[in-house]
């Protein structure tokens, strides 16, 4: 009678297990930990720890805080990290790039790798030789076995760290690291390059993206695979096609690829383990706002690219914007997610842009899961040279999540009388009103501007649910061409030569005044702050969001240094132009302006709030859930009851408890809000602001939520802490 009850028993369990197969139900994984960048291989930024829920979360209290001692405030450093935890440990990046590995209990320091120092016994990283770049995060391997591994980019190197011991890894590479340029061309080595986000794991594979430079002097973005242990190239998929590969026919300059730059991976990119697929988004091909020297779609920027993680194979792609002028890369890593659609469950892909838009891909196929259609745009230009795609990829839901076009009935009312007025009358001589404008001498208002909508955050998604929650910008910018001298005027000095040069290399950043723009600083009296052997050393090496000049000729860089440093032993000096092909393609006829935010005199945002918000979104059937304004700007405290939001940066975590956490915002508070409604639930004012994504995780029975609060961007202080929170004790 057993054997017959035991025989029953299985036959039912077969059943059901039958049944779930037939229907294609799909069980979600636990999400336990945080021992990767964004949370887990999907980048759901999920948790299903719900020790903290909507009804204690009142209750949190910082737990630790530990700090890395390297903050600069002079020079605006940030920590953009979002640490990942692994057998207890922290492990994270500091304002200086240290490696850090912290108690995750405690917050005490274990130990800190100083990549700098271990170049020339760090002299060449005194004399300015290496660029300081962001980093928003590190990756963690492990052979099961003892060895145990930490890779992250600093300067042009990435690097591999004994995850127990802080050591470089000697047999990974070359002493332990591998060199960026290698593999790129002889064209390309002496190019600013980097990697902001973390290389991808895949089994024994590391995969790696990179940052480089937005003008003509970029690397390409090619995506290389290299072996873990060995650090030895495995594979290479060009981004910017050769003769004969897939792609090369959307270049109608046939020659374009010997020296183009850009359609790189500086977002991150996201692997379904199950299935091996690497999903990489691109961004736009260099430089950003003018694409004279590269007309046509000019593949694989702007686009979602699928390749086989392990030879590098192509699958499928799909471009979000054509011949890109308006620097609308994607900003952020994919999201994996399995939605209901049509009946089915369906392993899908979705990626949030700076445009407000939200695409939805059949992670197999690359089949867009809402329709798609390729909408005409305006093409008038004034721009010699450019030639603007005729139609955009425009997704029918979900709807953005944030407003697309600026005309007069969308100014600021909380501005002053006269500021208003001023707004308004400039507004009038812009090139606005619809998305896809056109660049123009003029001035062209971006909106959603060049820092989105979404941003490199990227959105959190509940698996449970198929909600997507992203935070995005609503700021408005000013995209102004201007002409570039091309000539040599009759017997140039370095003077006449650096004012022409600052144009074509320095301009879009520094602006026409030299006053600065977005978030690069002013270059008025900087001689107080670099001797001439300095600012050489300087704009050799780059720093953070700058990229390194050191490609330029020592001429052309003394040019410059005699007219931004006004260094008079050098003014006079007769100047002789180079005239190698580099140069000759590098040369354009215009550059932008600078990154000028449309804002008041006062500098306030010319636009109607909210200036950020925060979206959810139903995956499955493509409908907004709820919307709420997203931080709050106290310089109009008074003039409206409602939150005005802010521009943030970083992005959110959500959790089975009910709780979606969240810092970003430039007011400097960590939020926390139910996930079903948008209510806020939990606020606090962290010691510097929040511009990056958070982490939780259990240790010892007990859950916490550690955040970066490095501050630096949209001028607030800079600071050097990771805060960890979580509830107290019992009694």
């Amino acid at each position: 009678m057993t054997n017959v009850l035991l025989r029953a028993t299985a036959f039912i369990i077969l059943f059901a297990v039958f049944f779930s197969c037939k229907n294609n139900q799909h069980v979600e994984p636990e999400y336990k930990g945080w021992e990767m960048f964004n949370g887990n291989f999907t980048a759901n930024k999920y948790s299903t720890l719900a020790q903290i829920d909507t009804n204690n979360v009142q209750q949190l209290q910082i737990a630790w805080t530990c700090h890395t001692g390297d903050a600069d405030t002079a020079a605006h450093s940030q920590i953009q990290c979002n640490p990942i935890i692994v057998n207890g440990v922290m492990y994270c990046t500091s304002p200086s790039l240290k490696l850090c590995a912290v108690d995750a209990a405690s917050g005490k320091e274990i130990w800190a790798f100083k990549p700098f120092e271990q170049v020339e016994g760090g002299a060449a990283a005194k004399a300015g030789h290496f660029n300081l770049n962001n980093n928003r995060g590190v990756a963690y391997w492990t052979d099961g076995n003892g060895d145990e591994r930490i890779f992250y980019a600093a300067g042009p190197y990435m690097h591999a760290v004994n995850a127990k011991t802080g050591k470089l890894i000697d047999s990974f590479g070359t002493g332990g690291k591998i060199d960026l340029h290698d593999s790129l061309g002889e064209a390309f080595k002496d190019l600013f390059i980097t990697a902001t986000s973390p290389p991808a794991i895949y089994k024994d594979l590391l995969i790696t993206g990179t940052r480089v430079s937005e003008a003509m002097d970029a690397a390409p973005g090619h995506i290389r695979a290299y072996d873990v242990r060995t650090g030895r190239l495995r594979w290479m998929f060009r981004t910017i096609p050769h003769p004969g590969e897939r792609g090369y026919e959307t270049w109608e300059n046939k020659d374009a690829w010997k020296l183009s730059g850009g359609a790189n991976n500086w977002m991150g990119m996201t692997i379904d383990q199950n299935t091996g697929i690497a999903y990489i988004p691109l961004g736009s091909i260099a430089m950003d706002f003018y694409g004279g020297k590269r007309p046509g779609n000019d593949l694989f920027s702007d686009c979602m690219l699928a390749l086989d993680a392990a030879t590098g194979a192509y699958k499928w792609h799909f471009q979000y914007i054509h011949h890109d002028t308006w620097d609308w890369d994607p900003s952020s890593a994919p999201v994996l997610l399995t939605v209901k659609h049509d009946g089915k469950d369906i392993d899908a892909v979705a990626q949030t842009t700076k445009t407000g838009f939200v695409f939805l891909f059949n992670r197999a196929t690359g089949q867009p899961l809402f329709p798609v259609v390729e909408t005409p745009v305006d093409t008038a230009t004034e721009l010699v040279g450019e030639k603007l795609s005729p139609t955009q990829p425009i997704p029918q839901k979900p709807a953005p999540f944030v407003r697309q076009s600026l005309t007069e009935k969308d100014l600021n009312p909380y501005l002053s009388k006269e500021e208003y007025e001023e707004v308004k009358k400039r507004l009038a001589t812009y090139h606005t009103g619809k998305m896809f404008t056109p660049q123009s001498k003029e001035g062209t208002i971006i909106f959603p501007g060049f820092d989105g909508g979404a941003e490199w955050g990227g959105p959190a998604v509940d698996p449970e649910t198929n909600i997507l929650y992203v935070n995005a910008n609503e700021m408005a910018w000013i995209l102004q061409m201007w002409d570039v001298p091309q000539k040599v005027v009759a017997k140039e000095n370095y003077l006449q030569a650096g004012q022409r040069l600052f144009k074509l290399n320095c301009m879009a950043c520094h602006g026409a005044d030299r006053k600065g723009s977005g978030n690069n600083p002013s270059l008025i009296n900087v001689k107080a702050k670099y001797n001439p052997e300095q600012f050489i050393d300087f704009i050799n090496a780059g720093r953070r969001m700058m990229p390194s000049f050191q490609h330029l000729g020592e001429a052309d860089k003394e040019a410059i240094r005699s007219f931004v440093l006004d260094y008079k032993p050098d003014q006079q000096k007769p100047y002789v132009q180079k005239t190698s092909p580099e140069d000759e393609f590098r040369a354009l006829p215009y550059n932008i302006s600078g990154y000028n935010k449309f804002l008041s005199k006062s500098g306030l945002p010319g636009i109607a709030p909210p200036w950020g918000t925060l979206t959810a979104i139903n995956m499955n059937t493509g409908e907004h859930v709820w919307s709420i304004p997203f931080g709050n700007d106290e310089r109009f405290a008074g003039k409206t009851t409602q939150p005005t939001g802010t521009e943030n940066y970083g992005g959110a975590v959500v959790t089975k408890g009910g709780v979606l956490f969240i810092g970003a915002s430039r007011d400097g508070m960590f939020r926390a809000y139910n996930k079903r409604t948008g209510q806020l639930l939990w606020e606090i004012k962290l010691p510097n602001a929040n511009f990056a994504t958070p982490a939780t995780y259990e240790l010892n029975g007990k859950q916490y939520i550690v955040l970066a609060c490095g501050g630096g961007k949209l001028g607030t202080t800079s600071g050097d802490s990771y805060v960890a929170f979580a509830l107290p004790d019992a009694k």
